[in-house]
């Protein structure tokens, strides 16, 4: 009979091992996509789809397509109970984060009031 790979890595040194682990935790940490996070959510296509008052065939579609409106991913993202955050990363400037992008235009409210307007004078200036 075979030996496991947990029977080989114990066998190797100790450095070896805390190496191999470290990059267990950060390959774990990677997500390949929507279907992956809803699994690691536990939750079923089904459910998605009620959440997002659709029906599973439509569930499966989205986790399959390769591009999408952010609005449709931030949707998924919630039914699934997560939050969505878009982290922008330019050359030479600190990483930021877009709020709002893929919002509905009902849901979205500025972080900062709209300038008033000036007043017109009866004489009309």
């Amino acid at each position: 009979m075979g030996r496991t790979i947990d029977e080989i890595i114990a066998e190797l040194p100790a450095e070896e091992q805390a190496a191999i682990e470290a990059r267990y935790q950060v390959l774990k940490e990677e997500v390949e996509g929507l279907r992956e996070l809803r699994l690691i959510a536990g939750k079923a296509q089904a459910d998605i789809a009620t959440a997002l008052n659709i029906k599973q065939p439509s569930v499966s579609k989205i986790e399959s397509q390769a591009d999408m409106y952010l609005s449709t991913l931030r949707s998924y993202i919630e039914a699934i109970g997560g939050q969505l955050e878009l982290i922008v990363k330019l050359p030479a400037r600190p990483a930021f984060t877009l709020h709002h992008l893929g919002d509905t235009a009902a849901d979205y409210v500025p972080r900062v009031p709209p300038v008033a307007r000036r007043r017109r004078t009866p004489n009309g200036q």
